[in-house]
């Protein structure tokens, strides 16, 4: 018989909200924020429609002992906001090295949430990264500007194929040390 103790994740604090461990609980409000357009359109892995199951799916994965990506609630009940306003995550790489991922809803796009979140993330590397790779879809700028406000350098063009669009993307392919 085999016991997998679970990776341990941190709640990372800030002023404004909390990065925490995702819940069973967040699965209502990750839906709703999932299924907009808008937000499935600038990840590689939202399908939309979103079939049923998919976020309760999703948050399963973020809690298996055996994962290889730490994904936190962007929190905001501590300053009177959402207990979900968005997702952020690290996905584990070899040598040391993790890739970021992250959406906003777009109820709290343009408030510097993400670029907040981001550096918040960044301070504590609780998977211990000497660097940090990120991605973005070249139609969202906006994304570009959360990595190279928090010191993220361009390292080239590439693509993704994204769920949503049933179609590879540009991306822009961003690194920062730690």
């Amino acid at each position: 018989m085999t016991i997998h103790q679970p990776l341990s994740q941190a709640v990372i604090t800030t002023d404004r909200f909390d990065l925490r461990p995702l819940r069973s609980s967040d699965a209502g409000l990750i839906t709703l924020y999932a299924s907009d357009p808008r937000v499935a359109c600038n990840t590689a892995s939202i399908p939309h429609p979103l079939p049923p199951g998919t976020t309760e799916a999703f948050i399963a994965r973020t809690q298996a002992a055996t994962r290889s990506e730490d994904v936190w609630a962007i929190d905001g009940t501590k300053s009177g906001g959402a207990e979900v306003m968005g997702v952020i995550g690290l996905t584990r790489l070899d040598r040391d090295q993790s890739e970021f991922g992250y959406w906003v809803a777009p109820a709290f796009w343009n408030t510097g949430l993400a670029s907040a979140a981001v550096e918040a993330l960044l301070a504590a590397n609780p998977q211990q990264s000497t660097t940090f790779f990120a991605s973005v879809f070249q139609d969202n700028p906006a994304s570009a500007r959360v990595l190279t406000n928090s010191g993220f350098r361009y390292l080239g063009d590439a693509e993704a194929f994204c769920v949503a669009r049933d179609a590879p993307v540009p991306t822009w392919t961003y690194s920062r040390k730690a």
